[in-house]
């Protein structure tokens, strides 16, 4: 519907899917009634290199509605992996249609889990419901109307400046990474250090054992706990 002139802000919600897409080809299926499924799409009047940095806003956004609406330490995983008790909540991928200097549209995909009540085996210790963690139902569009609620208010922050400068504050609050051990796997590089935040454009700030400080970009690597998926 995007290349349909869909117009900004136009959120498509599923009750189920069938062909759910993740980073690196990865897929899943969710049944019908238990999860938010949901794309949000935007027509930023922004370059492309600054686009990675909106779905650290909607990390903030979902990780928000959860603590304010059921009082869940929720945080987030960097980037924008929301997780609760070291296990994951939700999960975000953007992706976008641009050209050299200017975006078209991208389209941002949210889904939490909410009211699972199991996962496959090989994600069992890995995922979490709100569910699981609370003990009952949730009523899935209360959270979504929350989420876009939230997320309106820190997307506009984000645009009066083009980064996270205003935001990084709350951002780093609600990071699950901070002060931990990590490890940054990149391809054909691998390298250990402690998380010390993000900088203004999103990028994990990690100290390594020689003292040095490298920024992680969003877009490029994965990072991991050294004990645990956070």
């Amino acid at each position: 519907i995007a290349e349909e002139d869909a117009q900004e802000g136009t959120l498509v919600v599923a009750d189920n899917q069938t062909r759910g897409k993740g980073r690196a080809g990865r897929s899943w299926e969710c049944e019908p009634g238990v999860a938010v499924a949901m794309t949000l799409l935007l027509r930023p009047k922004l370059p492309p290199e600054q686009i990675s940095m909106v779905t650290l806003v909607m990390g903030m956004a979902v990780c928000s509605a959860i603590r304010e609406l059921y009082g869940l330490d929720a945080g987030i995983k960097w980037p924008n992996d929301v997780v609760w008790n070291g296990r994951k909540i939700c999960g975000i991928l953007t992706e976008m249609n641009a050209e050299i200097h200017q975006v078209a549209y991208i389209v941002i995909g949210v889904g939490i889990n909410v009211n699972n009540t199991h996962f496959p085996e090989e994600l069992a210790e890995k995922a979490v419901s709100l569910k699981m963690a609370l003990g009952y139902n949730i009523n899935r569009a209360e959270l979504i109307a929350r989420c876009m609620k939230r997320f309106e208010e820190y997307y506009e922050t984000f645009l009066e400046t083009g980064d996270l400068r205003a935001l990084r504050t709350d951002y780093e609050a609600v990071l699950a990474n901070q002060g931990k051990a990590v490890r940054v796997l990149e391809p054909g590089h691998e390298y250990g250090g402690v998380a010390e935040g993000i900088d203004d454009q999103g990028r994990l700030l990690v100290r390594t054992p020689a003292g040095e400080v490298e920024k992680v970009y969003a877009g490029e690597v994965s990072v991991r706990g050294i004990y645990g998926y956070v």
